[in-house]
């Protein structure tokens, strides 16, 4: 087995149009829930009011927040990095430690 690392390059390829139709699922979500708030409010029902928006608000939320995780993470990639890329970046970094250490003395 080779005992060299691999080193990668994550890349995210997500874009606002994957994550456009979740927004409108939201803002819909939102606006019938108030929506069905000022339906419900009266002198008499306003803690139903109440209680009906953080019900909706509270349920919804969790799918909302799994849908965009899911679409984060599926945007996400890790693309490996060539040989001549990693012998260009280590060589950056040992002229930047070098730089560094000379400035310090």
């Amino acid at each position: 087995m080779d005992n060299e690392n691999q080193k990668y390059r994550m890349i995210c390829t997500l874009t606002f149009g994957d994550i456009y139709g979740q927004i409108i699922v939201w803002l819909i979500v939102i606006f019938l829930s108030l929506a069905s708030t000022l339906a419900l409010w009266s002198a008499t029902r306003q803690v139903y009011a109440l209680a009906t928006v953080a019900l909706v608000v509270i349920l919804s939320l969790p799918f909302l927040l799994f849908a965009f995780v899911t679409t984060l993470f599926n945007h996400i990639e890790f693309v490996p990095l060539e040989a001549t890329e990693t012998s260009k970046t280590s060589n950056k970094r040992q002229k930047l430690s070098s730089k560094t250490a000379s400035s310090a003395t």
